[in-house]
Order: C-alpha cells, then sequence, then structure tokens
C-alpha cells in the first residue's frame, strides 16, 4: 500500500497533458537590420526585451515597440531585478555589462566586464547579484545588482553557456567546451562541484523546474538532458532537434521545450520529476534556436528571420552562413 501511494503522489506532481497542441499561432514582424541572441521575457510588466546586434528593443508581447536600449555592443541577453528597478546588458564585443532602470529605459552605468564577451547573464534573487558568464573569458562577473559594483570574478577554465539559478543559493552553468555543469555557491562565489554531461555535447540552453530540482540542458548533438539539480545524476536523455540553443520549463503544464535552429520546438512531456518522454515536434521556421516562456499564457516567443540561399563554400570559408533577409527579423508565437 505504501509503494502504491508513493507512486500515485509521483504522478501527481506534474499535469502534463498526453497531447499538447501548439503550433505557430501567429508572427511579430518587427523588421529593422541586425542579429540577434536569446529574448527575455518580463511576464509582470509584458514586455520583451530583444538584443539586436549594438541595442535591445523593449516591446509588448504583441510586438509593439516600447523603448530602446542603446550602446549594447555585441549584446546576447538581458537580466531583470525588477524589485530594483534595474536590468542589465552582457555586450560581448565591448565586454561591458550595460545597467538600466526598468520602469524608464534609461542608461545608468556601463561596467567593464572581468573577462572577455559576456554572454549569457542572470539576476540571483537569494543573493541580489548579478551573473554575467564570459565565453572568451572562462569566467564569470557578478555585480552587486543594487550598486553596480563587481563584487567577484568565478574563473571556470572552459567556456560559460547558458545558465540558471534556483533562487535559493545556487547557480548552474554550462561549460560549453568540456560538457560539464559548473555548480556555483552564489554567497561564496565559488564552483562548489562540476557535473559531467555525458552523452550531452557542447551544451548550450538550460532550463530549470525548480520546484522538483531538475535541471533541462540541450546539447549539439540532438540530445537533451534531464538532471537531478541536487546531486548531479542523469536521469534521461531524450531526443531533440538539430541546432538547439534554448531550453525552457513550464511548470502550469510540466513541460519542457528545445528550440531547434532546424525549425522546430522540441516538447517534452514530464510524466513524473524522473521520467520524461518525447511529446511532439512542432514545426517553426529556420532560425528559431533561441526562446523565451510566458508561464501565464504558456506561450513561446521564437526570434527568427527570412535567409537568403546559404553561399557555396570557398576555401576562406569553407562553412558559409546565409545571410539575414534585410527587414525579415520577426518573433514567432507559439500556444493554443
Amino acid at each position: 500500500m505504501r509503494a502504491l501511494l508513493a507512486s500515485i503522489l509521483s504522478l501527481s506532481l506534474v499535469a502534463a497533458p498526453s497531447q499538447a497542441d501548439l503550433r505557430v499561432m501567429k508572427i511579430l514582424p518587427i523588421g529593422e537590420s541586425g542579429g540577434w541572441d536569446y529574448v527575455t521575457l518580463d511576464s509582470s510588466a509584458r514586455r520583451l526585451y530583444v538584443p539586436r546586434s549594438d541595442r535591445v528593443q523593449v516591446l509588448d508581447l504583441e510586438g509593439k515597440f516600447i523603448g530602446m536600449i542603446k550602446g549594447t555592443d555585441g549584446v546576447h541577453g538581458v537580466a531583470l531585478a525588477p524589485g530594483l528597478d534595474r536590468g542589465f546588458t552582457s555586450n560581448g564585443r565591448s565586454s561591458t555589462i550595460t545597467i538600466f532602470r526598468l520602469s524608464t529605459l534609461e542608461v545608468l552605468d556601463q561596467i567593464k566586464a572581468t573577462g572577455e564577451g559576456p554572454d549569457a547573464i542572470l539576476f540571483d534573487s537569494s543573493t541580489n547579484r548579478v551573473f554575467s558568464f564570459n565565453g572568451r573569458g572562462k569566467n564569470a562577473t557578478v555585480l552587486d545588482a543594487a550598486t553596480g559594483n563587481v563584487v567577484g570574478t568565478i574563473p571556470f577554465g572552459h567556456k560559460p553557456e547558458f545558465a540558471a539559478t534556483d533562487g535559493k543559493g545556487h547557480v548552474f552553468v554550462n561549460l560549453e567546451d568540456s560538457a560539464e555543469v559548473a555548480v556555483i555557491d552564489a554567497k561564496k562565489l565559488a564552483v562548489e562541484q562540476r557535473w559531467p554531461l555525458a552523452p550531452i555535447q557542447d551544451p548550450t540552453g538550460m532550463a530549470i523546474d525548480v520546484k522538483h530540482h531538475r535541471l533541462f540542458i540541450v546539447g549539439g548533438n540532438k540530445l537533451m538532458a534531464v538532471l537531478d539539480a541536487t546531486t548531479g545524476k542523469m536521469l534521461a536523455t531524450l531526443a531533440i532537434g538539430t541546432g538547439a540553443d534554448g531550453a525552457a520549463y513550464d511548470p502550469g503544464l510540466g513541460l519542457a521545450f528545445s528550440s531547434n535552429g532546424e525549425g522546430t520546438l522540441t516538447i517534452i512531456r514530464q510524466e513524473s520529476p524522473d521520467r520524461y518522454s518525447v511529446l511532439e515536434q512542432v514545426p517553426t521556421r529556420r532560425g528559431a534556436r533561441t526562446m523565451a516562456l510566458d508561464e501565464k499564457t504558456h506561450r513561446i516567443y521564437l526570434p527568427t528571420a527570412e535567409f537568403a540561399p546559404t553561399p557555396a563554400p570557398t576555401a576562406e570559408t569553407p562553412r558559409p552562413r546565409p545571410t539575414m533577409t534585410p527587414g525579415s527579423f520577426q518573433i514567432l508565437v507559439v500556444g493554443r
């Protein structure tokens, strides 16, 4: 009887649907020049922060322009600290962090990072600190979110990629070139543990299920890993699409997602905290490799664009990339 009750309780922890029924329900035409990386969604303020090479476009969730944060050369991401009325951008080319006011979008300061190539960036509410993960510097710059002062640098010896926080003093970051997760004590600013991710290769996107202590990590070899965020134990590996660069988890639906640059969105069903299965592959569009999730509406926002045909390889450019069609930048909205 005890085993039966435990089984029922485990299954009741999530209420994942047997069918997601998700599709691209609308396309928000944004236009303008410049590439992009990953968008950040503020569910409370109903805003999207969209990095565009040298600036951040701020939009409402229908794609209406609200404002701009300028001077963010090589911007990759945006971290939000709503309680402090502060936002932070990671600027890869200038190796700086821009601090701005959320309410007015006014730029307040620009801080030099302690490593080259800031990429992923997050705010940890348990310490009121901002972590900027510096790809070329192979370290993290840590700021006091209230003052903007640098309070420390965390060396990794490997290239950090996307990160997540449990809000209870731990920050997790993928180390792309060593295929590991580094576990950071957010108060001591020290790496506590490193967890191997094999068979995952080139880990990029990461998401977290805070309630059940699970990490979702997508890799370049078409696999998603599910890890126990307390022990590092690999609980599952699941097939995803090619070119994944983003991961998300919806606690309301018990679904995890992988955004794949090939033009698909892989949906993973959480049957219980220890059991996962691929639910379906939703067609999106080529280039839609990153995403942001709105937990209130369960909609997913994926930036992409139209592309010209890929040029033929040459000796100088053996792996040419397709060029973006001018003015074609858009955001796909996936939902029911």
